[in-house]
C-alpha cells in the first residue's frame, strides 16, 4: 500500500525546531524578569523590615541621630537600587515582546507549511480513493464482460436506458461510471 510522502517535511522539521528555539530563548528572557521581580521583592521586604524595626524600636526613649540618618540612607540606598531594577525590568519586558514577536512568527511559518501538508495530504487521499475506485469498476467491467462471454450475451442484449440524458446501462455487471461515460460495450 502506497504511504503519503510529503516533500517539505524536512522544512516542516526545521520550522518546528525554530519554533522551539524561540520558546526556550522567551522562556530564558521571562526567568530573567521573574529573578528581578523576585530582588525587587526582597528589596521591598529589607526596606519594610528596617522602617518597621524604626518605628517599633527606635523611635522611643532617646532619639540617636546619628542611627536615624545611617536608616535615611539605607532607605535612599534601598530606593536607588529599586530603581534600577525597575529600569532593568522595563528593558528585559522588551526585549520578552520582541521574543513574543518572534516566537509568533516562528508559529506563523510552521503552520503555513503544516496547512501546506494538511492540503497535499488531503489531495493525496482523494487521489488514492479515485484511482482505487477506477480499479474496482475495471475489475467489475471484467467480471461483467466474463459473464457476458459465458452465458453467450451480446451487446445487443443489454438494455439500456437513459438517466439524466445519458445511456446507463442495466445488466447488474456493467460499470455504471462507465455507462454514465458515454463508453458503449
Amino acid at each position: 500500500m502506497a504511504r503519503f510522502k510529503f516533500q517539505l517535511e524536512g522544512v516542516l522539521e526545521h520550522r518546528k525546531n525554530i519554533e522551539d528555539e524561540k520558546q526556550r530563548a522567551l522562556a530564558a528572557i521571562q526567568m530573567q524578569m521573574q529573578k528581578l521581580k523576585d530582588e525587587l521583592q526582597d528589596l521591598d521586604r529589607v526596606a519594610r523590615g528596617a522602617t518597621a524595626d524604626l518605628r517599633e524600636n527606635r523611635l522611643t526613649g532617646q532619639l540617636d541621630m546619628s542611627f536615624l540618618a545611617a536608616h535615611r540612607r539605607f532607605t535612599g540606598s534601598v530606593q536607588r537600587k529599586a530603581v534600577a531594577i525597575v529600569q532593568k525590568m522595563a528593558l528585559v519586558q522588551r526585549e520578552i515582546d520582541s521574543a513574543r514577536a518572534a516566537l509568533s512568527e516562528a508559529a506563523k511559518q510552521r503552520k503555513i507549511i503544516e496547512k501546506l501538508r494538511e492540503k497535499q495530504l488531503s489531495r493525496w487521499k482523494e487521489q488514492r480513493s479515485r484511482a482505487e475506485n477506477e480499479e474496482l469498476d475495471d475489475i467489475g467491467m471484467q467480471l461483467a464482460f466474463r459473464q457476458l462471454s459465458e452465458t453467450g450475451q451480446t451487446k445487443k442484449d443489454v438494455i439500456h436506458r437513459k438517466i439524466d440524458g445519458k445511456k446507463l446501462l442495466a445488466s447488474p455487471f456493467l460499470s455504471v461510471r462507465a455507462a454514465a461515460a458515454g463508453d458503449d460495450l
